[in-house]
């Protein structure tokens, strides 16, 4: 079994920051990419930034130039850092990973319980 936990969220004014965690433990051989999401009651689960083994990150269009995703592949963690948040960020954040449990096997995804981010004054 694969388990993904979620920390770093809470509540901050408008222009914080905060930093999310995401700790992947269980039968891992490797994790091709790592990401996160986010979901606001009564709309979709939006993809927030994905990222690969290597380096480079993908973002939504919302949060480019504010948000930066990176990895400790030897930690089995996912980090995001968020900058100048406003209250259009405030959500639920889920934490995924793709992960392949052993050298022939496809990979397969996994999500955190999430963290809420709370951008209020």
């Amino acid at each position: 079994q694969v388990q993904l936990v979620e920390s770093g969220g809470g509540l901050v004014q408008p222009g914080g920051s905060l930093r999310l965690s995401c700790v992947a433990s269980g039968i891992i051989f490797s994790i091709p990419a790592m990401g996160w999401y986010r979901r606001v009651p009564g709309k979709q689960r939006e993809l927030v930034a994905t990222m690969p083994t290597g380096n480079g990150g993908n973002y939504a269009d919302s949060v480019k130039g504010r948000f930066t995703i990176s990895r400790d592949n030897a930690k089995n963690t996912v980090y995001l850092q968020m900058n100048s948040l406003s209250p259009e960020d405030t959500a639920v954040y889920y934490c995924y990973a793709a992960v392949r449990k052993n050298y022939n096997s496809a990979s397969f995804d996994y999500w955190g319980q999430g963290t809420q981010v709370t951008v209020s004054s």
